[in-house]
């Protein structure tokens, strides 16, 4: 299914939710989170009806990690269709099993995510028709007993849908590259920045349309009116990343957490599935 038609299922909907992220992840204390908090052990702030209470002033309380968190919409999964919603408090025994598998469902919807963002790609109809069967498998995945999903091979599924999601990247960057000019001395400009370390780095206005930044590292980059349409941007680190101006909005593989990461304005365009976050400058 299109990314489209499926976005706001892999949105996180704290209400139908019985705070999983604040009791089964690790906090440590850092310039992120206030407080270390063992995995499985209740956030202090989480009420009685598994909502936060500082949630409206979770950065001035030192939480922002919470407030870039995003679990495309494991949480809901797991406590609405997994556990038919039993909550770990009403039946202790089940926590420890919800809890393990809050990072399992997590990751399984992430690439739902990206398929479906292969699927609404023009330019990927080549493989079109092995993102719909992946897509399909997945989602059965996501339906399995909290046993089976526990010992899933997750990384060994993740690997195999990757190499589908290479071959949209290619395709998708192809068209947008094909756009870009020729620098003024002839010679083409560099696009294949996997990896890269660009921690700090000013590219202000730059020209990223169709750049693979795969795993890059963006970290506080100043990237002020730039335009990543086309670029690939799966796994790449955007905290403190400055996009005031920048226009993402066709910036593959993009997802909630990253832009929660980054600081952005009224002026910084994302993509239509995605939502402005409430942190941002104007």
């Amino acid at each position: 299914m299109p990314l489209s038609e499926k976005s706001s299922e892999l949105r996180s909907d704290c209400g139908s939710c019985f705070g999983l992220c604040c009791v089964a992840l690790t906090l440590t204390k850092s310039s992120d989170f206030a407080i270390d908090k063992p995995a499985g052990k209740p956030c202090p702030n989480l009420g009685e009806e598994f909502r936060c209470g500082i949630h409206s002033r979770l950065r001035g309380e030192g939480f922002s990690g919470c407030t870039v968190y995003d679990c495309f919409g494991a949480g809901q999964k797991v406590s609405q269709v997994t556990f038919a919603g039993v909550n770990w408090r009403g039946e202790p025994g089940s926590s420890e099993l919800m809890f393990a598998l809050l990072p399992v469902m997590k990751q399984l919807h992430e690439l739902l995510w990206y398929v479906g963002e292969g699927l609404a790609a023009d330019a990927a109809r080549p493989v079109h028709r092995e993102l719909r069967k992946l897509s399909d498998e997945t989602e059965e995945l996501t339906r399995g007993s909290a046993e089976e999903l526990v010992a899933l091979d997750v990384e060994g599924h993740r690997q195999k849908v990757n190499a589908v999601l290479v071959r949209v990247s290619e395709l998708v960057r192809a068209e947008w590259a094909a756009a870009v000019p020729r620098k003024k001395n002839g010679k083409k400009r560099k696009t294949d920045l996997r990896g890269a370390d660009l921690m700090g780095a000013r590219r202000a206005g730059a020209d990223l349309r169709g750049v693979n930044l795969r795993g890059a590292y963006v970290i506080a980059a100043d990237l002020s009116g730039a335009d990543l349409r086309g670029a690939d941007v799966i796994g790449a680190d955007f905290r403190d990343a400055d996009v005031r101006g920048a226009d993402l909005s066709a910036a593959l593989f993009l997802t909630q957490t990253q832009v929660n990461a980054a600081r952005g304005d009224a002026g910084t365009r994302i993509p239509e599935a995605l939502e402005r976050p409430g942190h941002w400058v104007g």
